[in-house]
């Protein structure tokens, strides 16, 4: 009788230190082992600049976000200007596209729709930014 319960004891114990782990491995991998700008479903995130001429750039998005506007300090500056110096930042947070107008004067549109706060997007959707258009793919 005292061995069965020692080997169930033993069981138990090594099966608290797989889940334990398990855990760690997966605290881990969420911090360090994917890979910034991609989100869970496959895709790296990223914004393409549709300008009125010239060939679109595309700017794959990091987890702290790039600030658009029209000042040279700002991450990604646009030539445009009904775009205010520091216009919307848009970032990763939670796999999630996330895009966060700055205070501009002229607003920023989401699909046609002005925003205020911050709002998550999805693939295909455009945000406006004065007359610049960017895409999220």
């Amino acid at each position: 009788m005292p061995a069965l319960f020692f080997n169930i004891i033993k069981l138990l114990y090594l099966a608290m230190l797989f889940l334990f782990l398990w855990q760690v491995a997966r605290a881990i991998r969420s911090h360090i082992g994917s890979n910034p700008g991609t989100r869970s479903d496959g895709f790296a995130a990223e914004v393409v600049v549709l300008t009125g001429g010239g060939n679109p750039e595309r700017i794959r998005l990091r987890p702290q976000g790039h600030v658009f506007g029209r000042s040279d300090e700002a991450d990604i500056p646009i030539d445009d200007p009904y775009a205010s110096e520091f216009h919307v930042r848009v970032g990763l947070q939670d796999d999630k596209v996330i895009v966060h107008d700055l205070g501009s004067t002229n607003g920023t549109y989401i699909n046609g729709r002005r925003v205020t706060n911050p709002t998550t997007v999805v693939r295909g959707d455009t945000v406006q930014v004065g007359k610049t258009i960017l895409e999220v793919r």
